[in-house]
């Protein structure tokens, strides 16, 4: 039996991290894998400066730390901004995902133009930072927002009458303004939206977290990791100073 670690970015309760484990019933897996969610115990209010990107590196950094210790076999981080998968990467052997990157170039195996649709403009930022360094640009043909600020904890509930629709609007105005060939939602927050879009849109919709989940099963099954050429570790680690500034952290309201 293995065993993958879903970390989600924010700290939770056991009922909003109950939300983030309906994304495995969005793909079939195996029954040879268990899945363990587990949230952090500190993250930014939401991702929008480049300060909260440093917190979140942090936070998704330390809830992984030992992962491999306690006798996981990959890690799936459940954030588009890929927050921590370097970092994380850098310090163990076992596969390490975010939905950032892999949804990207996954939408290229599927199409040749792609067009991220979220929640609000705020998250910008990560979506070009993984275009630049990916080199795809030209690829992304938009990133349209309807501009609704996320929940993070309760996600979409309640609100599907209200938000499925403007999406809807904005991956058809993708596709027929844009040319986009594959739609790409961008946040695992919007998981609730796959199956409402992919039924009513013309190209393949990407859920970005289950196709992580997916990509963990394949590398265990193909018996690959990360590159540690790509991803040295460090030769000073200081493992115990960043559990140890994140339990005193704990205890503040962020």
């Amino acid at each position: 039996m293995k065993h993958i670690l879903v970390l989600v970015p924010f700290p939770m309760s056991d009922e909003n991290l109950s939300a983030r484990r309906q994304q495995l019933r969005a793909v079939e897996l195996g029954a040879d894998i268990e899945w363990h969610f587990e949230a952090v115990k500190l993250a930014p209010k939401n991702y929008i400066s480049a300060a909260d990107m440093v917190l979140a590196d942090i936070g998704l950094l330390e809830a992984g730390l030992n992962a491999e210790r306690d006798g996981y076999d990959a890690i799936c981080v459940d954030t588009m901004s890929d927050s921590g998968v370097a970092a994380l990467r850098s310090h163990l052997s076992i596969p390490v995902f975010g939905p950032g990157r892999a949804s990207m170039l996954t939408a290229l195996m599927l199409g040749n133009r792609f067009s991220i649709i979220t929640m609000w403009d705020h998250w910008r930022h990560f979506y070009q930072k993984h275009l630049t360094e990916l080199g795809i640009e030209q690829k992304c043909v938009s990133i349209r927002s309807i501009n609704v600020a996320p929940d993070n904890q309760a996600l979409m509930a309640g609100k599907e009458d209200a938000i499925f629709p403007l999406l809807e609007a904005e991956a058809m105005k993708a596709i027929d303004e844009d040319r986009a060939e594959v739609i790409l939602l961008g946040s695992t927050t919007m998981h609730q939206a796959h199956a409402y879009l992919a039924e009513r849109l013309p190209v393949p919709v990407i859920n970005p977290g289950p196709l992580t989940y997916k990509l963990a099963e394949l590398a265990l099954a193909s018996h690959l990791t990360h590159s540690k050429k790509a991803y040295p570790p460090s030769p000073f680690g200081k493992e115990d100073v960043i559990t140890a500034m994140l339990d005193v952290a704990k205890g503040f309201d962020h």
